[in-house]
């Protein structure tokens, strides 16, 4: 009896273990869904996207390496263009204590005129792997994952080395816009590590 009851209790700790690891997502997979509420309260899901690219960038207005690709505007002409060809640019902001309040006051201070998504309690965060901010994701058409890593090849905090960086996320989406594979469809990303709520 005392054997059947260690069996038991050794299968059901095997079957939790397998229950909480949950496979990393890796560029080919589905892109997990969210629906968040963006900086003015309207809620924005992935889902209404389907059909055209989408950029999902990791966002902290209290990191150096975001900062750096905002001080002179990169990433809104970034996104603006390519809003411009089609592609959906959405910022998600996975920081512990932060509310729809605070991306607004930056939306307005950094000039941001698309969704920033608050997804305070990081589950969406942690659905996609996010560890640092950037942390840039490229969602296909059709729903799956054909980018994730860094924003460039320029591992510095630096606003100066934004010109002269190679943007893997630019390069992904001009051979995606051209019906093309992603040729470097993962890198690692660099950046502060992403605050989430424990």
């Amino acid at each position: 009896m005392l054997n059947v009851k260690r069996l038991m209790v050794v299968a059901l700790v095997m079957l939790v273990g397998v229950a909480t690891a949950r496979a990393e997502l890796k560029v080919g997979d589905a892109a997990p869904a969210f629906s968040l509420t963006d900086q003015n309260g309207k809620t924005v899901s992935l889902e209404q996207f389907r059909g055209k690219p989408v950029v999902l960038e990791w966002f902290n207005e209290g990191c150096p390496f975001v900062e750096k690709f905002y001080s002179q505007g990169d990433m809104n002409r970034i996104a603006e263009e390519y809003k411009a060809r089609g592609v959906t640019w959405l910022a998600v902001n996975s920081t512990k204590g932060r509310g729809n309040s605070d991306n607004l006051a930056v939306a307005g201070e950094w000039k941001i005129d698309r969704p920033i998504l608050n997804d305070s309690t990081g589950v969406t965060g942690r659905a996609y792997g996010a560890k640092t901010t950037p942390h840039m994701y490229i969602v296909s058409a059709d729903g799956k994952l054909v980018y994730a890593g860094a924003i460039d090849d320029k591992k510095s905090a630096e606003a100066g080395d934004v010109a002269g960086a190679k943007n893997y996320v630019r390069v992904a989406l001009d051979e995606i816009l051209a019906g093309k594979s992603v040729t470097t469809a993962s890198t690692k990303a660099y950046g502060c590590s992403v605050k989430y709520a424990k």
